[in-house]
C-alpha cells in the first residue's frame, strides 16, 4: 500500500510524519535516472561505503525531496513536521477515522 499523498502532492505521510513528495513536474526520464542514482547510492551505504550519503543527497534534490522546494506560490516547507501539527491535520484525521 503507498503512503498517503497530501491534496495538493507536495507530502507523502509516513507514520504521522510529512515527507516531501517528489516533483511532479519531472519528465519521466529525469525522475527514472535520478530514482536510480539515489538506490545505486543507497545500495553503496549498505554495503559499508559511507560516502555515498553526498549521492543521497544529490539524488534526493535532484528529484525535489531536498533542497528549494519545487512549488513556487511561496507555502511554507512543512518536511519532517507531523502531520497533526500542520495545516494538514483535518484532512489526515479524515483519512484515519
Amino acid at each position: 500500500m503507498s503512503p498517503p499523498l497530501t491534496p495538493d502532492g507536495r507530502y507523502i505521510v509516513v507514520r504521522g510524519r510529512l515527507w516531501r513528495a517528489a516533483n511532479p513536474a519531472l519528465d519521466d526520464a529525469t525522475r527514472q535516472a535520478a530514482v536510480d542514482r539515489l538506490m545505486t547510492a543507497r545500495r553503496a551505504i549498505a554495503r559499508g561505503d559511507m560516502s555515498a550519503r553526498a549521492e543521497v543527497q544529490a539524488a534526493k534534490e535532484a528529484l525535489g525531496e531536498r533542497g528549494p522546494v519545487w512549488w513556487d506560490d511561496g507555502a511554507p516547507d512543512l518536511n519532517r513536521h507531523m502531520v497533526r501539527n500542520t495545516p494538514y491535520a483535518d484532512w489526515f484525521a479524515a483519512l484515519e477515522g
